[in-house]
């Protein structure tokens, strides 16, 4: 049992969560070390949402509500994390959720939707398709989802299926807590933030943006600039550290 008075309580309990949901066949093993490389990041920018990622998050929300069609793409680790939290995304932002792996096998696929599902998500189901450009199972999508997209959301790290996906003229939004990454930089944009911390953030600005408001936050997207935003204020914050 971990003490919530624990100052590393939130961490300990989603290493927990993903520990539970590797022993179920939900959580590749090789998850795990990425959430690990996660978490490293996210010690370097306190372990709560910077300015930047505020800004990022609240661009996201506009982008999913301005879109023709957007797709929430949800791996392993991200339905662990936070499978209530994206379907709680889902019903704000009318977005389409679609289970997609690296490490695919259908029981996983069935595993992940019906943890999804458990907790109200509503997940594409069908016969999926190589419809993006990759030589491994990431390229498998469905005709209906991924690949009818104009917007995908990538919750966690993906670097080569972020670029197939822009080559095919996708916008893609990214949650990814290393703003030096392949997929920061590939993204059209990048929310450097935990995704525990950043779908909710996401989901809340899709009630609250103002008139005019996502007009003005898509026209004035930069991603360049919320990266190095993001890499100033670790720096600022590793300064204060070192004082």
């Amino acid at each position: 049992m971990i003490p919530k008075d624990h100052p590393r309580y939130r961490s300990l309990v989603a290493r927990e969560r993903l520990a539970r949901c590797a022993r179920e066949g939900i959580v590749a093993l090789e998850g795990l070390a990425a959430h690990g490389r996660g978490e490293a990041f996210d010690y370097l920018i306190g372990e709560k949402t910077t300015k930047s990622a505020a800004l990022a998050e609240r661009t996201a929300a506009a982008m999913l509500l301005s879109a023709r069609h957007a797709v929430i793409s949800v791996n392993g680790n991200t339905a662990a994390l936070a499978a209530a939290e994206i379907a709680a995304l889902q019903r704000v932002s009318g977005a389409d959720v679609e289970v997609n792996l690296f490490h695919r096998t259908e029981d996983r696929i069935e595993k992940i939707a019906a943890l999804l599902t458990d907790h109200g998500a509503r997940v594409l189901t069908g016969t999926p398709e190589r419809i993006v450009p990759l030589s491994h199972d990431r390229a498998l999508s469905l005709p209906e989802g991924i690949g009818d997209a104009d917007l995908v959301l990538v919750p966690l790290e993906d670097g080569d299926r972020c670029a197939a996906l822009r080559a095919m003229g996708k916008a893609v939004i990214t949650v990814d807590l290393n703003p030096l990454s392949r997929t920061a930089r590939t993204a059209t944009l990048t929310i450097v933030d935990e995704v525990t911390r950043a779908i909710p953030a996401i989901a809340a600005a899709c009630s609250t943006l103002e008139p005019g408001e996502a007009d003005r936050l898509i026209t004035s997207l930069d991603n360049t600039y919320l990266l190095q935003a993001a890499i100033d204020e670790i720096r600022e914050r590793l300064g204060h550290a070192l004082e």
